[in-house]
């Protein structure tokens, strides 16, 4: 049925944005669509096809969680998912994301208060764990079962058995929990279409209670293998803190707290890189070796000590 959902989705968009505004522009695209997601714009309405193995309950109570954070996260358009090709359906409005060609803008600041404004937010009852250590060990399980013997598979590999068992999903977090985005990186914000409008997070996949430096270990990954200006890692932590978020001291050093979620997420996308790069049949990119060299590297440093 995979063949069949994309044109069923690009009518139930076009259906629920005529239904909301019948002088609808109509503009019209695909804005992904993959084995696991499809989504697809009309108008001011974006329609999202979840993963298929998606748990539709648990997928309910995280857009009910945005629908009552709308200052934080984008609220969705329906207050449950529908179906369509047995596949969980969501509706939200449309926004414009960060440009990936104008670094300069990025929204860094923003990301950092909206994430402490989220890790504040009294834990929602009931609510999932966050999926961020589950997503993680399934990439890292992919490189083991299709390419173990990938030149630098091991690397990946070793670096991920040097964490310890909450980081790669099999047991709990350390310390208390808060509400977690799961998979935060600058493509999961956008902002209205009105001057002025705000910065607000979006996908709820992963969202749940779970350790707070999760949401901080990408941009912290980037930064210390040198692929996050040194500035905007500032700025963003800076801003993190200001808004009082609880994942790092509010002053001093930070790394004690980041270091292990910024080696998982390290290792995550190092085996995602080279999962891809085997399936292409092609060797890993400049950015691609610069992620395994960077798990090789981490085997030689001691991961820091968390704080008391």
């Amino acid at each position: 049925m995979t063949e069949d959902l994309l044109p069923a989705l690009t009518a139930r968009a076009a259906e629920a944005a005529h239904a909301r505004d019948p002088a609808c522009s109509c503009a019209a695209a695909t804005l992904a669509h993959r084995e696991d997601t499809t989504v697809v714009r009309h108008g001011a309405i974006v329609a999202k096809a979840h993963a298929p193995d998606t748990d539709t309950a648990a997928l309910t109570v995280r857009t009910a969680v945005a629908a009552r954070l709308p200052g934080i996260l984008l609220p969705p358009l329906a207050p449950a998912p529908a179906g369509v090709y047995g596949r969980p359906v969501t509706y939200w409005p449309y926004g414009t994301p960060v440009d990936p060609d104008d670094p300069d803008a990025a929204p860094w600041e923003e990301a950092g208060a909206l994430l402490g404004r989220m890790h504040r937010t009294p834990l929602p009852d009931p609510l999932p764990s966050m999926r961020g250590p589950e997503k993680a060990a399934r990439a890292v399980a992919l490189l083991r079962d299709l390419v173990p013997s990938h030149p630098a598979a091991s690397l990946v590999l070793d670096a991920w058995a040097d964490l310890p068992p909450w980081a790669r999903g099999e047991a709990p977090a350390p310390g208390p929990l808060c509400l977690c985005h799961g998979d935060f990186h600058l493509g999961q914000l956008i902002r209205g279409p009105a001057p002025g409008s705000p910065w607000l997070l979006i996908d709820v996949d992963d969202l749940g209670a779970g350790p707070p430096v999760w949401d901080l270990a990408r941009p912290a990954a980037w930064y210390a293998v040198g692929m996050l200006d040194p500035d905007a890692w500032h700025r963003f932590l800076t801003a993190y803190r200001a808004a009082g978020g609880p994942a790092v001291p509010p002053d001093g050093d930070p790394w004690p707290a980041l270091d292990v979620p910024a080696r998982a997420l390290t290792a995550q996308t190092a085996a995602r890189a080279v999962t891809k790069a085997a399936a292409a049949g092609r060797p890993l990119d400049e950015v691609e070796e610069w992620l395994v060299d960077a798990c090789a590297r981490m085997r030689s440093v001691p991961a820091a000590a968390p704080a008391d």
